[in-house]
């Protein structure tokens, strides 16, 4: 029996955690708990599946001083992120709530028999439905938000569906701690047995993606990982969908103007983004175009003292700091780039790393200087005219967000770099920073692929959608139709013969 152990990275000390690594017997089981639980669980009716969700907040918030000194034990983020991060976990699982009980998230649409254009028409009736067991794959940045009480969690649940997440290797004891918090409080609401499970170790995720009765997995992790576990979904008799979030690079686009108006504020803001959480963010911007002449010139100084000035920061667990100090160097040799700023700092204990800046010139951006380095890093081109910015993304990967920091004169340039950074990524931030997310209805997160393999998000209300499945009912009986899809029901927004019908009406 293998036991897992605990490593705090400011110190780089390790410590039995008493939790075993789940062999595949075990995970075996805990899948087919989950498969029984399925068919009561997607039974339940809206109402009650909202108020599992408003009891797994009420229970993490009532726990989240305890959960707090456990992660930041673990991972070294400091309690008031942490403790934002509890509440951005139980803000997210209220949300969905509130979707599940508003409805719309059903796309329930009712078709009645008749004439058409084409001839007689049957009674046609849609709407999404549960797609049975979901594998969750912790992150490791993120140990509430994106782990066993994140967002794939919450909105596999808000669809009906049973979740089985495998906790990450970095915070194990805050994974069962959270583990423990939210089973007990889905106990106490009469969820049935099997509606939560989690599993430990990477022998343990392999055997969670392969386990036949899974029917999707959320994954937020490494480009590397996620193409491991999609080689084991393809080897699956039964493949199964896989949304991964991977890899992003996150270009900034800095204009002439704004660099002139306020270049400093920019290497300001753009210093504390790229730095934020030691620069273990997935929405980092990596890549950051700035002009040549003057202006750009006080813009990069800027962020070179404000590198050089700075102490070094955690990095998560001994891995991500090895990968750091591997890539950070391969860019430097690849890229011919001028560097400012340190690497890994192994002088310190722990895991940290200090803040870099990497300058070279736009003309020279290929794809060896554009691999993503998790942790505080930022390769600044500098650029000439649009021609140079529209070459050299050519050779980034696309990613989640871009962003375009403008002046209101520059109309015409702005549109245009809109139009270049649109069809790669899935958020275009204007005049901000990517390193902030909202959980909101509106929200994106999400690119093409290598950001993800997917067209859905993982934040947002929307994200319920990928545990979902379409059925239709053709001349059904009515006693056979999910009460949303019979004709008296008024209770959700539905497309009735083609038009909007709002709850009520």
């Amino acid at each position: 029996m293998t036991v897992l152990t605990s490593t705090d990275p400011r110190t780089g000390e390790s410590r039995d955690t008493g939790i075993a690594a789940t062999d595949d017997a075990a995970v075996a089981e805990i899948v087919r708990a989950a498969a029984s639980a399925f068919p009561a669980l997607a039974a339940e009716d809206r109402a009650w599946r909202a108020g599992l969700l408003d009891a797994l907040a009420d229970a993490l918030e009532a726990q989240r001083d305890a959960l707090v000194a456990i992660a930041d034990r673990e991972t070294g983020l400091g309690v008031p992120r942490l403790t934002g991060e509890v509440g951005r976990s139980a803000f997210q699982l209220r949300l969905f709530a509130e979707a599940v009980r508003e409805g719309g998230y059903l796309e329930a649409a009712i078709d009645h028999a008749g004439e058409t254009p084409i001839g007689p028409g049957p009674d046609i009736r849609r709407m999404l439905v549960p797609l049975g067991p979901v594998g969750v794959f912790g992150s490791s940045n993120f140990p509430f938000a994106f782990s066993v009480a994140g967002g794939d969690v919450a909105s596999a649940l808000a669809a009906g569906n049973p979740v089985v997440v495998k906790a990450h290797g970095s915070h194990p004891e805050t994974s069962a701690a959270t583990f423990a918090a939210l089973v007990e409080a889905a106990r106490r609401h009469g969820a049935p047995d099997g509606t939560l499970g989690i599993v430990y170790g990477t022998g343990a995720g392999r055997a969670l993606v392969a386990a036949p009765e899974l029917r999707a997995v959320g994954f937020t992790g490494s480009l590397g990982g996620g193409r491991a576990l999609l080689r084991i979904i393809e080897e699956r008799d039964e493949p199964i969908p896989f949304y991964g979030e991977l890899s992003s690079l996150n270009p900034l686009v800095v204009t002439p103007a704004a660099a002139a108006a306020r270049g400093d504020a920019i290497a300001e803001a753009l210093f504390g983004s790229f730095t934020l959480g030691s620069g273990q963010f997935c929405t980092k911007p990596g890549f950051a175009f700035v002009p040549v002449g003057e202006a750009g010139d006080v813009l990069v100084a800027g962020l070179v003292g404000r590198a050089e000035a700075a102490p070094a920061g955690v990095l998560l667990n001994e891995r991500i700091a090895d990968s750091f100090g591997e890539i950070r160097a391969r860019l430097v040799q690849e890229g011919r780039a001028r560097i400012a700023g340190g690497g890994t700092d192994a002088a310190s204990p722990g895991f940290r790393a200090s803040p870099t800046v990497l300058e070279l010139d736009a003309a020279d951006v290929t794809a060896d200087v554009t691999e993503e380095a998790f942790g505080p890093l930022i390769v600044v081109a500098r650029y000439r005219d649009t021609a140079d910015v529209v070459h050299a993304l050519a050779a980034v990967p696309d990613s989640l967000t871009a962003t375009i920091h403008s002046e209101p004169a520059e109309e015409s340039l702005s549109r245009e770099l809109t139009r270049e950074v649109l069809p790669r990524v899935g958020r275009v931030v204007y005049n901000g920073y990517p390193t902030g997310v909202r959980v909101a209805w509106a929200q994106h997160h999400g690119g093409p692929w290598p950001a993800t393999n997917t067209l859905h998000t993982s934040v947002g209300v929307t994200a319920i959608r990928r545990f979902l499945r379409p059925v239709a009912f053709q001349d059904a009986p009515e006693h056979v139709l999910p009460e949303e899809l019979r004709d008296a029901y008024r209770g959700i927004p539905r497309r009735i013969d083609g038009i909007l019908a709002l709850a009520g009406s």
